[in-house]
């Protein structure tokens, strides 16, 4: 990957790759042991729930399925075995996968696929209809073993005891100097302990990962796969191919998403909402029949029902805007609340703001919330009136139904139902322009 950070935390659809491998184990089992190295620290960071085992040296996939040997000590039932960069992989392929193993009785089995395309995967070699004969890993394999189709996917299950046992016995006799868990299914074979091979239907499920344009190969699949699942939910995608929409999205039926749109991490759009293009929601809530209109960024933010949101609006953490409620273009505010009803159409500045119901503000308006050390909080009441081009210097509050001219720079609280001007008195000069000519 030529990266300073583990492979598997490299992201596709929105979670790392590591995330979406454990995600899929999880449908078979709570009692997970993810086996690190490279990156160890921020690989834990990554995934809680989990057992963690240190591999302090990086010797190949045979040494780190043995290094997790102590863990499954007693243990008789089968084990899954999968690498972190097969992010595609599904519970219900791992389900059915297990379920063929079971049935079929197998010491081992293997997870396998036909590519086109098979270059730098191992192949299968089988001995009949479902046993594998052998495993030829691309760097050692002969000629004849390269014409295969058939890959190693790198997952397994396996009886745990002959597993564990098989490990022992393995050398790292090969290309790499390394200690190879397919070596494993060689020395079960030679015991005449029965092998499986298990083709799933998809390619693209098996798919792992050791390049960057792999990486990107990988993520366009999960996107289409995503946009495929939400229109197939009732969801109109105008253009699948330029919505970016990661995994964790949810989005109600009878929503339009326009081209060229990007919803990330937990962001969930309520029914009959419209995203316009070029939008980018992350880590957000959009309420039923709201509109976002195009070029808009909402980051951390809650968003009612019937919004109307930009063109151009820039909702930062912490932002909450009730029912009914419009922001329009160029419009930007962070950690603050905007009532039932409240409008803020143009150029505006909210930050750390309450503001109530009702509530218009004008065009220009900004809340100075920063003094040079702390942030300070300005409060807006029900119904209030706050003209063009004002400054809000906060700390301060406006009180219900209050009006605050325009141009007025605000310093002081302002009672209920008062006007505030705070601006110099207009003066006019008449013929200046003839006197300053003849200067």
């Amino acid at each position: 990957m030529k990266s300073k950070y583990a492979k598997v935390l490299h992201r596709a659809g929105g979670r790392t790759l590591i995330e979406h491998v454990v995600g899929a184990a999880r449908n078979l089992s709570s009692d997970i042991c993810v086996v690190v190295g490279h990156g160890a620290d921020q690989v834990k960071a990554a995934i809680p729930g989990v057992a963690f085992i240190d591999q302090t040296e990086q010797l190949g996939t045979g040494h780190a399925v043995l290094t997790a040997r102590e863990n499954f000590l007693g243990y008789s039932e089968d084990v899954l075995v999968m690498p972190g960069d097969v992010p595609l992989i599904g519970g219900e392929t791992l389900e059915a996968f297990v379920q063929f193993h079971r049935k079929g009785a197998f010491r081992a089995s293997v997870l396998t696929a036909d590519l086109a395309d098979p270059r730098g995967y191992g192949r299968i070699v089988r001995r009949n209809n479902n046993e594998v004969d052998s495993i030829g890993e691309h760097r050692d394999a002969t000629p004849e073993i390269l014409k295969l189709r058939e890959i190693n996917s790198g997952i397994y299950v396996f009886n745990a005891p002959a597993l564990f046992e098989s490990l022992t016995k393995i050398r790292n006799v090969n290309a790499q100097r390394e200690y190879y868990l397919t070596d494993v299914i060689g020395i079960l074979v030679e015991r005449e302990q029965k092998v499986g091979a298990f083709k799933v239907g998809v390619a693209d499920d098996v798919l792992g990962i050791n390049t960057r344009m792999e990486l990107a190969a990988v993520d366009r699949i999960m996107r289409r796969r995503k946009c495929e699942s939400l229109m197939a939910e009732g969801v109109t995608i105008v253009d699948p191919d330029s919505a970016y929409i990661d995994a964790d999205v949810t989005i109600g039926v009878d929503t339009i998403i326009y081209p060229s749109t990007q919803l990330y991490g937990q962001t969930v759009i309520g029914s009959e909402a419209t995203v316009h293009s070029f939008s980018r929601i992350s880590n957000s809530r959009i309420g039923a029949r709201s509109v976002v209109l195009e070029g808009c960024i909402v980051v951390d933010s809650e968003i009612g029902e019937d919004v109307s949101i930009g063109p151009y609006a820039h909702l930062r953490m912490g932002t909450t805007v009730a029912d009914s409620a419009k922001v329009g273009n160029f419009v930007e505010i962070k950690k603050s609340s905007l009532g039932v009803g409240t409008k803020s159409m143009h150029l505006a500045y909210l930050g750390d703001a309450t503001i109530g119901k009702n509530v218009n503000i004008g065009a220009g308006v900004i809340t100075c919330n920063y003094d040079g050390v702390k942030k300070h909080p300005t409060v807006i009441e029900d119904g209030a009136f706050v003209g063009t081009d004002s400054q809000l210097i906060a700390p301060v509050r406006i009180g219900k139904e209050a009006y605050v001219a325009a141009g007025s720079s605000i310093t002081e609280d302002v009672p209920a139902e008062s006007l505030a001007v705070a601006r110099g008195r207009q003066v006019i000069k008449e013929g200046w322009v003839k006197n300053r000519k003849k200067k």
